[in-house]
């Protein structure tokens, strides 16, 4: 008899928690799943603080030597000077190394300078929500839906059959785009249709479940009341050691 109320109760949590998400599945075509697209690190955008690693055998003050691009977007070397390396992909600022090196050295390989990314730092996606390890995570290129959850660890109140997928928009006329998935589906069923590949700035919303979010509620009510009353008891432990101690 008991239960029947607390069962309308969490019919209606949950009714209203559906409507707070904002997802519309035909989003999901504006994403691009990791087969179709090829994305390598030469195809890779550098920014500050990216670091690369520069490989010219023919040169040895630059030979593997690491460089972290400059804020101003440069990077220097005591034999060439500045250059800079923001905006440009590896392959472009190896094609200018290879020209500046020329002017000194004469190189015997076809292709004699190799710059590789020793580090991603500039670009990021995000991991939010029921998850053990949220916050900002590296961007590469080549980030799945699957890849980021898993590494991010949902916990136990995830409610991992709605998380969602969200790229914000650019343009304050534009809506976001977003779609919902089942990651639940995907890790026992091997269901990876909707494992797109992420891009910088977009979002992973891992929401809780109606169990979840009462429990939330309830914590944000009884966390003040519980050190309102911590406090209490640490002021009457003073003030009882006080009186013991004369």
């Amino acid at each position: 008899m008991h239960k029947l109320p607390i069962l309308i109760t969490l019919f209606l949590m949950s009714i209203c928690l559906s409507g707070c998400f904002s997802s519309y599945p035909p989003d999901i075509e504006n994403f691009q799943m990791p087969y179709e697209v090829d994305t390598t690190s030469e195809s890779y955008i550098l920014q500050p603080p990216d670091e690369v690693q520069v490989l010219c055998h023919d040169v040895e003050t630059i030979h593997q030597q690491q460089q972290k691009i400059r804020p101003d977007g440069k990077i220097s070397f005591e034999e060439f000077g500045e250059i800079t390396a923001a905006g440009k992909t590896p392959a472009q600022l190896s094609e200018e190394l290879k020209e500046l090196a020329r002017e000194y050295y004469k190189l015997e390989y076809d292709h004699p300078v190799d710059v590789r990314i020793f580090s991603f730092q500039s670009k990021v996606y995000y991991v939010l929500g029921q998850v053990n390890a949220p916050g900002p995570r590296i961007y590469t290129g080549r980030d799945s839906v699957l890849n980021a959850i898993t590494m991010a660890q949902p916990n136990p109140m995830a409610w991992l059959e709605r998380v969602q997928i969200i790229r914000p928009s650019e343009h304050e006329d534009e809506r976001p785009l977003i779609f919902e998935m089942n990651f639940d589906r995907m890790a026992a069923h091997g269901d990876t249709t909707k494992n797109v590949l992420l891009q910088e700035g977009d979002i992973i919303y891992v929401p809780p479940t109606v169990l979840g979010w009462l429990a939330l509620k309830i914590e944000e009510v009884i966390r003040p009341v519980a050190r309102a009353f911590s406090g209490v008891y640490t002021v009457r432990q003073g003030l009882d050691s006080d009186r013991y101690y004369y």
